[in-house]
């Protein structure tokens, strides 16, 4: 996470495949933070979990509902002022759609953040609040994330599949006991957030491998869940500090697939170690809306679809959005 594509107001959406960073923006006014749309407003709302009064953006259109719900989550080190998000505010600004980025505790490197109970109700007292402000539609609250963000909405979308008309989850972590050990062999700092979050290292006591199976989404993904879920990951991500290796996407995939539609773990081996398809997965995929990143293999199961497109440790934010954009939940 070591670099970063400055978004500017309106971008061009089909031209973004921005590298994760840490990229919080400074000098937040009452509305319009640096870096953001001036009609994008800070807002404190209630948390319920302990009365707090924590941080947001949020925007909602002056139309005649109800609207949908974009609720964007900020990366690992990240916060809710991240300008990395700034094209999912576009997104809703151009669309007529009501628009929350909650704060949810901050960079992941604490016990009170990374899939925390305090993360998880802030998210869901943020829901509740944009349908206080705006007239939301019900079967089109979506949930989108990238990294951190995609970890989050992975842990969301098995806590509460319920809520969701759609979940787009860009590079995840499913799995924290199985990240530790990557970064610490990578060099990386964020084996150092995971301790902290969760009380130590994997194994250290009882109370702190809990806390990795309780912050982990494999943990509460389940084949029963029937939110629309979109996982995504590049395929040369992992290989390098800050990244997240392809087996995470792949084995939330798993757990959400029927038994059939897995993808084994000889395949998921080969994705990682080798950066490529396996010959007899290899297919013909044409989707457009991935740009100059295009989908080197993609797998459906029920309500869930996992796919590896030709990039690193990023999202195309117009495949994102756009998938989003066609989840409705059913009457």
């Amino acid at each position: 996470m070591s670099s970063e594509r400055r978004c500017h107001a309106r971008p061009s959406l089909a031209s973004f495949a921005a590298l994760i960073a840490v990229s919080s923006s400074a000098g937040a006014g009452a509305a319009g933070p640096r870096g953001w749309p001036p009609d994008v407003e800070t807002i404190r709302y209630h948390c319920s979990s302990d009365d707090s009064a924590q941080p947001a953006l949020f925007f909602a259109p002056d139309l005649p509902g109800p609207l949908p719900l974009l609720v964007a989550l900020h990366t690992w080190s990240g916060d809710h002022l991240q300008t990395l998000q700034v094209p999912f505010a576009d997104w809703a600004l151009e669309r007529g759609w009501v628009f929350i980025a909650p704060e949810f505790r901050g960079p992941n490197r604490r016990p009170e953040a990374a899939g925390s109970e305090l993360v998880v109700q802030d998210i869901l007292d943020a829901v509740a609040e944009a349908r206080r402000r705006a007239h939301v539609d019900p079967r089109r609250i979506y949930l989108i994330g990238l990294s951190g963000g995609g970890y989050t909405a992975l842990l969301m979308a098995g806590r509460h599949h319920e809520l969701w008309a759609g979940v787009s989850a860009w590079v995840p972590i499913a799995d924290l006991r199985a990240w530790y050990r990557e970064c610490r062999a990578l060099g990386s700092d964020h084996a150092d957030d995971i301790v902290a979050s969760c009380g130590g290292p994997p194994g250290a006591s009882a109370a702190a491998d809990r806390e990795y199976r309780l912050r982990s989404p494999l943990t509460w993904l389940d084949p029963g869940d029937d939110v629309p879920l979109d996982i995504n990951a590049g395929i040369h991500d992992g290989h390098s500090p800050g990244g997240v290796p392809v087996c995470h996407a792949l084995r939330a995939f798993n757990a959400v697939a029927r038994e059939p539609d897995r993808v084994s773990e000889d395949e998921i081996a080969h994705f990682v170690e080798r950066r490529t398809v396996p010959s007899h997965l290899s297919r013909p995929l044409d989707d457009p809306d991935y740009g100059d990143r295009p989908p080197l293999f993609r797998r459906t199961s029920g309500s869930a679809r996992v796919t590896l497109f030709d990039g690193g440790h990023e999202i195309v934010y117009e495949a994102g959005l756009r998938w989003l954009e066609r989840q409705r939940k059913p009457e």
